[in-house]
């Protein structure tokens, strides 16, 4: 039975804090407890944040005539995103199946991560003693073949070339519903509202990709897939999940089954293996 939880929709939100450098003697027992508040935010969120301003533009994939030679362009690029995030998650994975084992036990700040976490991957309301809520957590914090995803990429941009991920940087088709907030489709209906999202960046569109599969209620059965992969110790690959993609696209089998077909043909799947095993801290 599907719990209510494990159904959402995307959010993200950031702030940051910077304390003075030189501090009157007045203020100081104020600006210790400002401190102390932004230490620990720092542990809250795990000392990290997407080092977006180090990574490049991509090329324009257009100007590669020769179709192999734009494929390795095309992966070549977008494997490290795709890496970084996935790296990013399973630090996160680490330490929430770490927690998991002493749930009982757990300080105050462990319990504040655990709630932003919660809210990231749009569980509201995450509730410490419900063993329920901590495995539609743990089944979501989780990562997305490499292979998966950059398949998916190629195809939803027509290894991008697209309107819109020249435009938008969107490589994975995203729609949004607020005017505005991407490009219109050429070919949109009379009276439909969706617009096809734009991205700051191509690192945006990825994180948003992995994220849509990790949250939303359309890919339940493939978050469950990859959890009883991982409870036999069994690669998590993209062959495995693209059969519950059925409702990433109108296309249904059709889409799956060319998806697959990209991952044998270009041999993505020879990616999957490079990805760190599932693992939890002592």
């Amino acid at each position: 039975m599907t719990n209510q939880k494990d159904n959402a929709q995307y959010s993200m939100t950031d702030a940051r804090a910077q304390p003075e450098l030189t501090v009157p003697r007045d203020e100081r027992r104020v600006n210790f407890l400002v401190l102390g508040l932004a230490a620990i935010a720092l542990i809250v969120t795990g000392w990290r944040a997407l080092p977006t301003a180090a990574i490049p533009a991509p090329p324009d994939f257009s100007m590669y005539t020769d179709t192999e030679q734009r494929k390795q362009m095309f992966f070549e690029y977008f494997l490290p995103l795709v890496t970084l995030r996935n790296q990013q998650i399973l630090e996160q994975r680490e330490r929430l199946l770490s927690l998991s084992e002493r749930r009982g036990s757990l300080m105050f700040w462990q319990r504040m991560w655990l709630q932003q976490l919660a809210e990231e991957y749009e569980i509201t309301e995450f509730d410490v003693a419900s063993d329920e809520d901590w495995e539609i957590l743990i089944r979501r914090v989780d990562i997305v073949p490499p292979s998966l995803a950059l398949a998916q990429a190629a195809n939803e941009s027509a290894w991008g070339g697209s309107r819109f991920a020249v435009e938008g940087n969107n490589y994975f088709g995203h729609w949004c519903f607020v005017a505005g907030c991407g490009l219109v489709p050429e070919d949109r209906p009379a009276g439909a509202q969706h617009e096809v999202a734009a991205f700051d960046s191509p690192l945006h569109s990825v994180q948003r990709y992995i994220h849509n599969l990790n949250s939303h209620e359309a890919y339940l059965d493939l978050r469950r897939r990859r959890e009883a992969l991982r409870e036999n110790d069994r690669l998590v690959s993209g062959l495995e999940l693209v059969g519950d993609l059925d409702r990433y696209s109108e296309r249904g089998d059709a889409y799956i089954d060319e998806l697959s077909e990209m991952i044998r043909f270009n041999e993505l799947d020879d990616l999957d293996v490079s990805v760190e095993p599932d693992s939890t801290v002592d």
